[in-house]
């Protein structure tokens, strides 16, 4: 089995419709995909109506968290997307994407780029506003060359010229959460330094330790030395080791498949999650 458990749709930044996703994976050979956009469940009814044959969704998120000043982000896999605690704080940090990249544009203005609101919302569209659009913007304006470029101290990376918060989770609250609503939880890319600043592992432990249950050890953004290291790691705290794309369409150049999960880990996930179950295909559409 083929399994990739992180990807993303228009639902937030990706720029596959939740429906070109799954066919997608399918053409790409996947037999298990996870649709993980950012603190959104929208793209999940459009992803289960196109479902091809032999492709089973697993639907997820992936959650905006902060700790001790460092953004972190926790997947959350299977959840019951309708449990209201959890759907208000998701509403929470979906309600202040707008005016946060309202306030990045505002900045690069300020440093004379000349971006604009207009231009942003258009690259997002119906998704989820986020960095990864405003920094779309810069590649069109030729600013920078690539969306990964933009995230730099210089122009969007975490504490950046043009950096603005938001509203964002304590992943000890966001773990409990997800288990209150039945689903799983699996840190992503913790150690993507390239990113920005990352916690330190003392701090896996103690999320370890209030019930996460697993680390994205096999991403794009992990050297080999450092998935290594991260394995040793998720045995040492009794955590299960994941790997996934982090597909986002054309928007970066990983391939769906690039990294992928163990079955056995895959089953694991699915045997602890109550909230929700994955979803096999039955041959979707083809609009």
């Amino acid at each position: 089995m083929r399994i990739d458990l992180h990807t993303h749709s228009t639902a937030s930044d990706g720029t596959d419709t939740p429906a070109e996703l799954v066919r997608n994976a399918a053409a790409a050979g996947l037999d298990v995909v996870a649709l993980t956009d950012h603190d959104t469940s929208r793209g999940y009814a459009e992803a289960v109506a196109a479902l091809p044959a032999g492709l089973t969704l697993v639907t997820g998120a992936e959650l905006s968290c902060r700790l001790d000043g460092v953004g972190l982000h926790l997947l959350a896999y299977l959840f019951d997307p309708d449990e209201p605690e959890l759907l208000r704080e998701r509403e929470l940090v979906r309600d202040d994407r707008v005016p946060r990249a309202q306030g990045m544009v505002a900045k690069l203005q300020d440093l004379g780029v000349p971006v604009t609101w207009e231009q942003v919302a258009r690259i997002a569209g119906e998704g989820s506003v986020g960095r990864p659009h405003v920094a779309e913007a810069l590649v069109e304006l030729g600013v920078v060359g690539s969306v990964s470029d933009a995230f730099t101290p210089d122009w969007l990376a975490d504490g950046g010229r043009a950096y603005v918060g938001k509203h964002e989770l304590d992943p000890f609250d966001a773990i409990r959460l997800v288990k209150a609503a039945g689903g799983v939880t699996v840190f992503a890319h913790p150690a993507a330094v390239k990113r920005g600043q990352v916690v330190p592992e003392s701090a896996i432990a103690d999320l370890a330790a209030a019930g996460l249950d697993g680390i994205e050890t096999d991403h794009m953004d992990h050297e080999p030395a450092t998935r290594a290291r991260l394995r040793g790691l998720a045995a040492e705290l009794g955590l299960l080791a994941t790997g996934s794309s982090d597909y986002h369409g054309s928007r970066k150049t990983c391939v769906l498949g690039e990294f992928t999960t163990d079955p056995e880990v895959y089953g694991e996930i699915t045997r602890r999650a109550t909230g929700a179950f994955p979803v096999p295909g039955a041959g979707g559409t083809t609009a």
